[in-house]
């Protein structure tokens, strides 16, 4: 007798479906099968709108197949169908059996036919029919509510597709269309309970069925991401992908074939399976930190996966001894950890090596996560460039609020951030900082004292008349606003209590593509740099706010100070409006004032003053945050919008600045007599403070004493102070923007934002001292005495230096430069040209508009006043014959230098 095919619920459903349509009241089936044990013999069948319960019975008999038959009639039951699998022949019944079965025939069990009748299809794809496990798994597999519909012809791949969603349950807990199943889409799946745990119970050959069509469809990686779901190490498989990646590279260390082996164990079956598992892995963790860089719930959900798949990584590495291996690797959590912590070791020794170090931290791939640890990170090595600098002197109070705005408030809101310490909260990392933070705090205390001593001596006679060349705050009415008022209405912003450091933040957002930065000047044999006033003393809000807003040494509140505005513009024959907290903000549906809105449109002087810093000082700012944004000061976005929007010029400006609470916990203010502020009070000077009298001191009848250091308060503990005599809290930055360069005053330049920023704010460019020459304060000091012991050599070393033209003079001095000229109308000075290019060098080949005009600028001690123009002649001049030797790109905001095509052109190459 031959082999029946085995038939299971599944089959005999599908054959009564189909055949009892056409058979009419017959209940009889017979089936040439045999019938799987495992299978019920009792259920029921939906067939027409109602249920038919089907009876099924193996026998392998003719007597067996009458006698089920003659039980099945005895029950009397037309409701019920008798399915009778068995391997006699149908021509051995009897009639009285054989006229009672559906087609009066033994029906044969053909899956392939049904696997068509399941999918509503009139064909199969060929191949389906030699793939018997497909349609085993077909049959076996049909979900409750039926196969999809497909079309006519089912496609082996429709079929496959359909099998892998019910089987793996990809599309479902995925949440992947099977329509774009790809890598990304299987690597998540492994990482899920019940599809995975479901595939490692699949038959043999269905997996490898299965397996064979991923690999087809997903690509290399599917082989092992499978084999290792079917070993039950699916949730393990990408972090054993992230550490094959970096064992496997032409870098690994020695012995990394045998941890290969001892982590993928017999999963992979030749070498070549590894590198496109690997491959795939990384890649859908890079787009995976590509997505947790974002907001919401999205970024939330993506950066959860991230760290579970490395943190996993870090654990399977520990386990397997190769911790030390993989020390610095750029991917796993542990490698960003170690990095750090070569960066805190390499803070105490050069800034060449402090760079070194960073750049590994910003390179590895979860630098992009923790924004907050690497701005940190930055900030240490920003501290030790300054400190590599020859140490500064306060010469003058002019001299020193001029170098704190450029220099030094950089500093303080590099400390800011250090000092909050590094997020991810490594103890070692932590240390560094404090020990780079105290060496940075007593050079900065040193310039303070300094400025103290000087502030003391110059506050006895300074007045308005005798400034000694410092701007007073009293005076920037009359200096900065009035000179831009010739051009159109100004709208004054003063952001109380705004410091240097403060400033340099804000700055860093303004959009400089809308605002352009203009500063008086520029004088001969000086760098433009922002302006910086001196403020009132003490440097408290009744006084120095007042003198600001009405241009002259005075003390009050609000009712002062815009009487005071108001007479200041009647002076100077125009009329000027003050708006106060209250008068700010719109009502609802508008974000300010109604009346804010027509004086900003009108042709009156607008002055603002926002008091969101200066309130910050009581309460600190929201969370940890330790820096500020023009988003965080209230109001702030939209008045500069609206100004925009008027073509009004807006002059920035603080009425004094503030020192951040450095105490620890615990510590108590000074105890004193004569407190009469934060930072100030009656008495005689004691160390750390100085005395304060002159006409500029408007309290106690000329007379103050006010604390230099930082860590001197005198009332109960608040977020920060002001009123003392610190470089941070006495000096007042001006930022004056303008929509259009037209509205630039006569004798005003352009800063741009290059020369905004302390040189040592950036990487250095420069060639750094050997590396003997260790710690930042140490060599700084050498550096000076070497100058100072060393002049003659030092003279003659300048005169060598001289004799050696730079690349823009020697371009300039070309014979293909002056054959340009004659091309071009009015050409710009050689002295012009030449900075330019020397600068574009400098700078690695590109600057602003604006930064190109002020270098031609300074070389010549002509305004560029119109740096688009400028830029346009220079173009002219250099790109001979239509070549781009100077282009300008990212839409005119920047003009970048093609160095070897400038070296070709004018024939300076071997030079």
């Amino acid at each position: 007798m031959a082999v029946r095919p085995l038939a299971n619920r599944r089959i005999i459903e599908a054959l009564v479906d189909t055949e009892l349509r056409r058979a009419g009241d017959r209940r009889l089936l017979l089936v040439n099968a045999r019938y799987d044990d495992s299978s019920p013999k009792d259920f029921t069948v939906r067939l027409d709108r109602l249920q038919r319960r089907v009876h099924v019975s193996d026998q392998d008999s003719v007597l067996g197949v009458v006698d089920a038959w003659q039980r099945h009639l005895a029950e009397d039951d037309d409701n019920r169908v008798l399915v009778v699998t068995t391997g006699v022949s149908v021509s051995q019944l009897g009639w009285d059996v054989r006229a009672h079965a559906v087609g009066r025939r033994s029906l044969g069990v053909d899956r392939a036919e049904i696997v068509k009748q399941l999918f509503g299809a009139t064909d199969l794809d060929s191949r389906m029919y030699r793939e018997t496990w497909l349609l085993d798994a077909l049959l076996e597999a049909e979900p409750v509510d039926g196969w999809p519909r497909t079309g006519v012809v089912l496609t082996r791949d429709a079929a496959v597709r359909a099998l892998v969603g019910e089987r793996l349950g990809i599309a479902q807990d995925g949440g992947h269309d099977l329509a774009d199943l790809d890598a990304d889409a299987l690597l998540a799946w492994s990482r899920t309970v019940a599809g995975p745990a479901r595939f490692a119970e699949l038959p043999e050959a269905e997996r490898a069925g299965l397996t064979a069509w991923l690999t087809e469809t997903v690509g290399a990686a599917a082989p092992t991401l499978l084999a290792l779901v079917a070993e039950g190490r699916g949730e393990d498989a990408m972090a054993l992908g992230v550490l094959g990646s970096v064992l496997s590279s032409p870098e690994a260390p020695t012995g990394a074939s045998f941890a290969l082996g001892g982590l993928f164990g017999a999963t992979l079956r030749t070498p070549d399976d590894l590198s496109p598992f690997t491959e795939a892995v990384t890649g859908t963790l890079a787009r995976w930190i590509a997505e947790a860089e974002g907001n919401g719930v999205q970024g939330a959900e993506a950066r959860q996966r991230v760290y579970e798949v490395l943190d996993r990584a870090d654990e399977l590495a520990s386990g397997a001894g190769l911790t030390e291996t993989l020390r610095t690797d750029p991917l796993l959590p542990s490698g960003l950890r170690t990095r750090l912590r070569d960066l805190a070791s390499a803070l105490g020794t050069s800034v060449q090596a402090a760079e070194s170090a960073l750049g590994q931290v910003l390179a590895h791939q979860l630098a992009r996560l923790h924004p907050a640890s690497c701005e940190a990170a930055r900030m240490a090595v920003r501290v030790v460039r300054w400190l590599d600098e020859p140490t500064a002197v306060v010469e003058s109070v002019s001299q020193g609020v001029g170098e704190h705005v450029a220099q030094w408030g950089w500093v303080d809101r590099a400390l800011t951030v250090l000092a909050a310490g590094d997020p991810i909260g490594d103890p070692v990392v932590g240390q560094a900082y404090h020990e780079l933070i105290t060496v940075a705090r007593e050079r900065r205390s040193a310039l303070d004292e300094q400025f103290g001593t000087r502030l003391a001596a110059w506050a006895r006679t300074a007045t308005s008349a005798a400034p000694g060349g410092a701007l007073l705050i009293e005076d920037v009415l009359e200096s900065i606003a009035v000179p831009i008022a010739a051009e159109a209405p100004p709208l004054l912003i003063v952001l109380d209590g705004m410091s240097a450091a403060v400033a340099a933040q804000l700055s860093d957002e303004i959009d400089r593509r809308v605002w352009t930065e203009i500063v008086p000047g520029p004088h001969p044999g000086l760098s433009l740099r922002r302006e910086a006033a001196v403020s009132m003393l003490p440097s408290v809000t009744t006084i120095s706010r007042a003198s600001l807003l009405s241009g002259t040494a005075t003390a009050g509140g609000q009712g002062v100070e815009s009487a005071g505005f108001e007479a200041f513009w009647r002076r100077h024959r125009r009329s000027g409006l003050l708006f106060h907290k209250g008068r700010i903000g719109g009502v609802e549906g508008h974000r300010l004032a109604p009346d804010l809105l027509t004086a900003l449109a009108g042709e009156d002087v607008v002055g603002v003053v926002l008091n969101t810093i200066d309130d910050a000082l009581d309460h600190g700012q929201e969370g940890e945050r330790t820096t500020w944004r023009l988003r965080d000061v209230s109001h702030l976005l939209d008045l500069l919008n609206a100004a925009r929007g008027h073509g009004r010029p807006v002059i920035l400006v603080s009425d004094h600045g503030h020192v951040l609470d450095r105490s620890r916990q615990g510590d108590g203010p000074m105890s004193v007599r004569g407190a009469k502020s934060a930072r100030w009070r009656t008495g005689q000077p004691a160390d750390g403070e100085v005395e304060l009298s002159g006409p500029r001191v408007l309290e106690q009848g000329g007379t103050i004493v006010a604390p230099w250091r930082e860590d001197i308060r005198y009332i109960p503990r608040k977020a920060g102070y002001h009123g003392g005599a610190s470089l941070a809290e006495v000096t007042v930055p001006v930022i004056v923007l303008v929509p259009s360069q037209e509205l630039r005053p006569a004798n005003w330049a352009v800063l741009p934002s290059e020369q905004v920023v302390p040189a040592w704010w950036q990487s250095r460019a420069e060639t750094l001292p050997p590396a003997e020459e260790t710690h930042p304060v140490r060599k700084s000091r050498r550096r000076i005495k070497a100058q100072q012991g060393e002049g003659l050599f030092a003279e003659t070393a300048v005169a060598s230096e001289a004799t050696v033209r730079t690349l823009g003079e020697r371009v300039t001095g070309s014979d293909r430069y002056r054959a340009q000229k004659a091309f071009v109308r009015r050409p710009p000075d050689a002295k012009a040209v030449a900075a330019v290019i020397d600068a574009l060098t400098e700078a690695g080949g590109k600057l602003t508009p604006d930064a190109v005009a002020t270098a031609a600028t300074r070389a010549t001690g002509r305004l560029q006043r119109n740096a688009e123009i400028f830029v346009t002649v220079v173009q002219r001049l250099l790109n001979v014959e239509g070549y781009g030797v100077i282009n300008l790109v990212d839409s005119g905001r920047t003009v970048e230098l093609n160095l070897p095509l400038l070296k070709e052109q004018f024939g300076t190459e071997e030079l």
